[in-house]
């Protein structure tokens, strides 16, 4: 075992003396650390003795009662001063706080050097290394018989808390929600300490840090695979686990993680493919129903949500090259078109979904009692969602429709979420069989002609309304000739029978693509 204050202070060789904090005699010292930073609480990870020539100790009562708070809530076992250095007088107040809380508080004798301390603390250790390595090989061991199967996390997360004498917490930092659907979730006094604030991560610091919270020492660590897991540990008894094995514990947990990552973005895939062939009408009924069941969602009573981080309030389209994606899982929210994780955190908020992602957007299929917070949260901040009504999968398609047309809606009205028929009219229409009719009165002929023939018009049409109806700064944009744009307006017009100088015509087409393009799965 690691070497307690007092049989440190009892060593002859060095003349210690224990000023205050007798109660804490029995602290374990796991090393022997020299600063003279002001802020000496900052260097601690748990188990320290803090030695300091006094520079770093105030001069007023306060804040040396402040300096040794700190250091006990961030797991110092003792403070050693050196005498006749730079330490300011001890205020009576500082001793009685070191006594209280206690904080063992020691003094070096002059000339001893530091560096003689540190050595018996270490040469002590030569044991505690020993024992360490031992545990940090059965935690290992403990990932070789884990599996890779996600049933299995809260079954090593236990066991690893045995070892470490310890209740473990693997939580996401952003919302302090389980990390995994089978969790635990915090202690109800952690989560009303660190209750996060919308957007913003709730418990920020070192990637390794020591709390004291309501009279309990709380350590917090970052899972070193996962940007936003977090582990919390919450030590049984004294001494705490030791910080050299809580690392390698984390590292065992982002491990698993990993694993089971992997094994969902099978699962992903499967979900997309299933998806890609349903919305295009290639799956029969009783295929499509089995498909469902196998991925956990109800076959007759789902929605179908499509989101989009494209940005709220403006209604363009986004990439049109269809596909499945499977880009890995990364712990970023969707921003600027990274929807890559969103499967991930449905599934880590026990929301059964299959999704697939296609012209930047994200199609999921949940159940319909799923609450519109919860898809939202698991969404993230700063995107649109379209939610259909309640179909089965005779109907999946017009889900599909249904769900675009909200989510267009709620692109321009500035909504974070919209459902069909619920939420407010878009382009002065109520649905989408409103707005595909609009779509093909108007464009119905361009898209006939270009069937037929080779023809860019729906995109000069697009690109002329974008370039404010410049004839030049269409023609740059599509890398043609100034009377080729010419001629392909005058054919839409031929086309349509519409008169492309009217400002009223021009409004037309503008809504008649607006709605094209948000109804494009």
């Amino acid at each position: 075992m690691a070497i307690t204050v007092s049989e440190l202070v009892a060593e002859p060789q060095l003349g210690l003396t224990l000023l205050a904090g007798f109660r804490g005699g029995d602290n374990r010292i796991t090393w022997a650390h020299t600063s003279d930073l002001p802020r000496l609480w900052e260097w601690v990870t748990g188990g320290e003795l803090m030695m300091t020539n006094g520079m770093s100790i105030p001069a007023d009562a306060a804040g040396q009662v402040a300096l040794a708070e700190a250091l006990v809530d961030s797991g110092a076992s003792a403070l050693a001063i050196g005498e006749k250095m730079h330490a300011p007088t001890l205020q009576s107040e500082f001793l009685a706080a070191c006594d209280s809380l206690p904080l063992p508080l020691i003094t070096i004798p002059y000339p001893l050097p530091f560096i003689a301390i540190a050595r018996s603390v270490a040469e002590s250790s030569l044991l505690e290394e020993s024992r360490r390595l031992r545990q940090t090989a059965r935690v290992y061991d403990l990932l070789r018989t884990a599996g890779a199967s996600e049933d299995h996390w809260q079954s090593l997360v236990q066991r690893l808390a045995t070892e470490l004498d310890a209740e473990l917490f693997i939580v996401d930092r952003r919302c302090l929600h389980p990390w995994h659907p089978d969790g635990q979730p915090l202690p109800v006094f952690l989560a009303e300490e660190w209750s996060p604030l919308p957007g913003h991560a709730s418990v920020t610091g070192k990637n390794f840090q020591w709390h004291r919270i309501r009279g309990r020492h709380v350590l917090t660590m970052d899972i070193p695979t996962h940007s936003n897991a977090l582990l919390v540990v919450l030590p049984n008894s004294e001494p705490h686990p030791d910080a050299v094995v809580l690392l390698h514990a984390a590292t065992v947990l982002g491990l698993q993680l990993s694993r089971i990552v992997l094994s969902l973005e099978g699962r992903h895939r499967l979900a997309g493919e299933f998806l890609l062939q349903a919305f295009d009408g290639r799956l029969g009924t009783a295929e499509m129903e089995s498909r469902m069941v196998a991925f956990d969602v109800p076959p007759q009573d789902f929605v179908v949500a499509s989101i989009s981080a494209e940005g709220i309030g403006s209604a363009g389209g986004g990439d049109s090259t269809p596909g499945v994606d499977s880009k890995p899982d990364g712990d970023s929210k969707p921003d600027g078109g990274g929807l890559a994780s969103v499967h991930i955190d449905l599934w880590r908020h026990g929301l059964a979904a299959a999704s697939l992602r296609r012209n930047n957007r994200l199609h999921v299929v949940l159940a319909a009692d799923v609450a519109d917070d919860a898809l939202a949260h698991c969404a993230g901040a700063n995107v649109s969602i379209g939610v259909s009504s309640r179909a089965g999968v005779a109907a999946i398609q017009r889900a599909l429709q249904e769900s675009l047309w909200s989510l267009g809606s709620a692109r321009a009205n500035e909504l974070g979420l919209a459902r069909y028929a619920e939420g407010p009219t878009w382009l002065g229409l109520t649905s989408f069989e409103e707005g595909a009719a609009l779509v093909r009165r108007l464009l119905g002929p361009i898209f006939d002609y270009e069937q037929s023939e080779e023809g860019d018009l729906l995109i000069t049409l697009r690109t002329y309304l974008d370039s404010q109806r410049s004839w030049q700064k269409t023609a740059a944009a599509l890398f043609a000739h100034r009377q080729t744009i010419i001629y392909r307006m005058r054919k839409i017009g031929e086309l349509t029978g519409l008169d492309m100088g009217e400002t009223s015509t021009v409004a037309q087409l503008w809504f008649a693509l607006q709605i094209h393009e948000a109804l494009r799965s």
